[in-house]
């Protein structure tokens, strides 16, 4: 085996195996990797439990490819934002939004993305390739040290909605959140965790079937199929009829509702057709919408509407009995809020 092996992309099985192949006991493999879950360990040196000769023969046969914190930025509201480095020099962001009653890690999946959302600043930079499960536990771990040392507290929450579509890179967010989620990792609840996709529909049937616990978050940002194509190119191929039925059938598994996020912009989604589309999407679909304050990324085409219509959307869909909410923007003077993650420094 090449020394560029992360020692983590084995399974303990397989290290079981390798470590009696060289006389050492089976259940160094256990050892070894309670001491990767701790999340900050960053050599077999660290290791103090483990004879030498096993550290040895570790350090000829595998590495720890760790991620680290590059710069750190705070935003006026109290938001913090980290750029970690990866392994092979690539940078990812995540940030920290502390609120009275909770710290929310928002995490990115993939370096840069590769849909194509008009939007987005993430989607202005090439997908390079998909996080591994361990970076991105390794990532959580980072943000939740920070929690403590920054806020006194451990992360209560993490939303994937950083960088990356999620759901093209779901069995690795998978096992990064049974990491997150085990005592040794965080130990936070899967109903604490909100993974936020685009729209795939297969995937989100796929996840319903595996009976997932995590919340699911769905960006619409119009229930009118032209101006979704428009707005986000890609959804061509999950024609809302689609999505509409994955959501339902997410519904009928795991009887978790879905959050709809939705941006309103001036001149593309702020007017009466596009309220009630999104009505009649919400009344067939079990969910709740969470209105999002756009973040300007600088491309004229995008606008955030007027504040009447931000409340003419509230207004209507509670007249209808359905939940809605408004998340406001966060992080704005770090580029840090929802939309601007682009690895700007």
């Amino acid at each position: 085996m090449h020394i560029s092996s992360d020692i983590r992309s084995l399974d303990i099985e397989k290290l079981e195996r390798i470590l009696l192949k060289q006389n050492f006991e089976k259940y160094r493999a256990t050892q070894i990797f309670d001491w990767l879950s701790k999340g900050d360990t960053r050599s077999f040196d660290q290791m103090k439990n483990l004879p030498k000769d096993l550290i040895l023969f570790l350090n000829s046969r595998f590495i720890i490819n760790n991620v680290i914190i590059k710069l750190v930025t705070k935003s006026d509201d109290g938001t913090v934002k980290f750029l970690l480095s990866l392994c092979d020099d690539n940078i990812i962001e995540a940030v920290l939004i502390p609120s009275e009653n909770r710290i929310t890690a928002c995490v990115s999946c993939q370096v840069g993305c590769s849909l194509d959302c008009d939007f987005c600043a993430t989607a202005k930079i090439k997908r390079m390739r998909n996080l591994d499960f361990y970076e991105i536990f390794d990532q959580s771990m980072i943000l939740n040290f920070e929690s403590v040392k920054l806020f006194g507290k451990s992360i209560s929450n993490i939303v994937f909605m950083g960088m990356g579509e999620p759901l093209l890179n779901y069995k690795n967010v998978l096992k990064a959140i049974e990491m997150i989620c085990s005592k040794k990792g965080i130990g936070i609840s899967k109903k604490k965790i909100t993974v936020s996709t685009s729209g795939m529909s297969k995937i989100i049937k796929l996840l319903a079937d595996n009976n997932a616990k995590f919340k699911l978050a769905v960006s619409l940002h119009s229930a009118i199929e032209k101006t979704r194509n428009d707005i986000m190119p890609f959804s061509k191929d999950f024609p809302l009829s689609e999505l509409m039925d994955s959501l339902n059938y997410w519904y009928k598994k795991t009887k978790s509702k879905v959050t709809i996020e939705y941006l309103v912009w001036e001149s593309i989604n702020d007017n009466m057709d596009h309220i009630k589309s999104l009505v009649e999407f919400c009344k067939r679909v079990p969910s709740k919408v969470n209105i999002i304050e756009f973040n300007d990324i600088g491309y004229l085409k995008f606008k955030r509407a007027e504040t009447s219509w931000i409340q003419k959307y509230i207004e209507i869909l509670k007249i209808n009995n359905i939940p809605v909410s408004i998340r406001r923007s966060r992080g704005q003077d770090i580029n840090a809020a929802c939309g601007q993650l682009a690895n700007k420094i």
